[in-house]
């Protein structure tokens, strides 16, 4: 394990995605993913402005927020497991603030590492027709038998190349959980995209649903 972790940004804004929309919170972007989703609009990389830390100057920077929510975003924040469990069991109830968790999906150990100490959890469900990558849903079913022990919901961004059978699975997989399901259409949308057409056939399969587009494009804010 690892005492130091390197960050990509620490910023204050605005959740724009899923049902905590319009709640303001402290965004900690880690700088690494084990995907390549050809949707991904987010710079993770690192660079010059990056920065290291280690447990303590961590602590530091999160605590001087007076959000009440921190996201960790990315990338993809499990990638970074080892640095967070230890982080989280030495600071969580120091630091007072929930911890929401926006996640791929596909790390289930990781996930173990950390689980005792999220509050919040989003996973994406992800789609070949959206992504250009093969998934397995068997990878997700795994994520959310452990997730299930929080506050979980998945997100599924889509396109108009969405089909009928990556509905039918993704319906099925949130309703096997009773969890929200988040339809999050690709942005920028394509005039090709028929979200009416899109929700009611996710609809029809799986009532606890929610259309939310990715609002802080909307407002202009990161």
């Amino acid at each position: 394990m690892t005492g130091k972790i390197t960050i990509k940004e620490i910023f204050e804004s605005i959740q724009g995605e899923g049902p905590y929309v319009g709640e303001k919170q402290l965004f900690v972007r880690t700088t690494k993913c084990n995907l390549n989703c050809k949707y991904c609009d987010t710079d993770f990389l690192c660079d010059e402005n990056s920065k290291t830390y280690n447990f303590d100057e961590f602590f530091e920077v999160l605590k001087s927020s007076n959000a009440q929510t921190v996201s960790f975003t990315g990338g993809e924040p499990l990638l970074e497991a080892d640095f967070l469990s230890e982080f989280f069991k030495r600071y969580k109830n120091r630091l007072n603030k929930k911890i929401y968790l926006e996640t791929n999906g596909v790390g289930v150990e990781n996930l173990k590492k950390v689980i005792d100490y999220v509050d919040i959890i989003s996973m994406d469900i992800k789609l070949k027709s959206a992504t250009g990558m093969e998934f397995s849903l068997i990878t997700f079913d795994d994520f959310l038998n452990v997730a299930k022990e929080k506050e979980v919901f998945a997100k599924v961004v889509f396109d108009e190349n969405i089909s009928n059978s990556e509905i039918t699975e993704a319906a099925t997989l949130a309703k096997k959980y009773a969890i929200l399901l988040v339809l999050q259409p690709k942005m920028p949308m394509s005039n090709k995209l028929n979200l009416d057409e899109v929700f009611e056939k996710f609809y029809s399969k799986y009532k606890n649903i929610r259309l939310i587009p990715q609002v802080h494009k909307f407002l202009n804010v990161r």
